[in-house]
């Protein structure tokens, strides 16, 4: 099969309207940059009451300024994901401010490459500490409210990554494996309070850091090769999915994993 390279990115996407989503209180971590900010970017232009986690302090200030014509302006919040206390005061000040969290949504994640011999102990706990520890207790610390309104939407990221057992991210894939079990978990013992759990799984996403570290074109040219669709998956699709799955219209939808990879994945 032979693939074509697209050069540029594609141009922003228009997302479809959900109305059940404005003026919900919506936490993203990560959001500053890359698949965040394109969930920040949706999920404000739906006018939910979004607020943002990162520690990208020039990015993520950027990102509010440029949204601060929005119907409601989304808020950044500087937090270490890695300090369970700090993560703990950022949830503490957005119910003092907004109230009960609507939806919640993991995104943030890194998938630094490493080899088997130069993996120590400090770095496999740093590495589990930056891909899974903080989606469950950012999970916790939403429930009570979701509890309390009967209802709420808990969106775990996860990765194509495992799924096609890719090299030198044995760490990065472990995590993202086992955030499908938390999500399945999760969704049975919340379920009956309402609460919805779900689980998206990427792609290959053409974000500003995966182009500068690991999509040459042989790599991007590999991938659409690999890929169902001759299309390269862009932050907007992500969005897209996030917002379908965190809206009223997927009322029905909790316990799953759901791919949005150009149908790299099993092709």
């Amino acid at each position: 099969m032979t693939a074509s390279v697209q050069s540029a990115p594609a141009q922003p996407m228009e997302h479809a309207i959900y109305r059940s989503l404005a003026g919900k209180r919506v936490v993203i971590t990560g959001g500053g940059t890359g698949i965040g900010a394109a969930l920040v970017r949706a999920f404000a232009g739906q006018g939910a009451q979004v607020f943002f986690l990162d520690i990208a302090d020039a990015a993520s200030r950027e990102l509010e300024a440029a949204l601060k014509d929005a119907p409601l302006p989304p808020t950044f919040l500087h937090c270490d994901l890695l300090d369970l206390d700090a993560l703990a005061e950022s949830f503490a000040h957005i119910g003092k401010i907004a109230g009960a969290v609507d939806i919640l949504i993991n995104n943030a994640a890194n998938d630094d490459r490493h080899k088997m011999e130069d993996v120590s102990p400090a770095y496999w706990d740093e590495r589990m500490a930056v891909n899974l520890r903080h989606q469950y207790f950012c999970a916790q610390a939403v429930t009570p409210g979701m509890r309390e309104t009967g209802r709420g939407v808990i969106l775990n990221f996860g990765s194509i990554s495992w799924h096609l057992a890719l090299p030198n991210l044995t760490l990065y894939m472990t995590a993202k494996a086992a955030i499908e079990g938390l999500t399945r978990g999760l969704a049975r013992d919340l379920g009956v309070h309402g609460i919805r759990v779900n689980c998206i799984i990427p792609g290959a996403v053409r974000t500003p850091r995966q182009m500068r570290l690991w999509h040459s074109p042989e790599e991007e040219a590999r991938i659409l090769a690999a890929q169902c669709l001759d299309q390269r998956v862009e932050p907007d699709d992500v969005a897209a999915l996030a917002l379908f799955l965190a809206s009223d219209s997927a009322a029905k939808c909790s316990g799953r994993d759901y791919f949005v990879d150009a149908g790299w994945y099993g092709a």
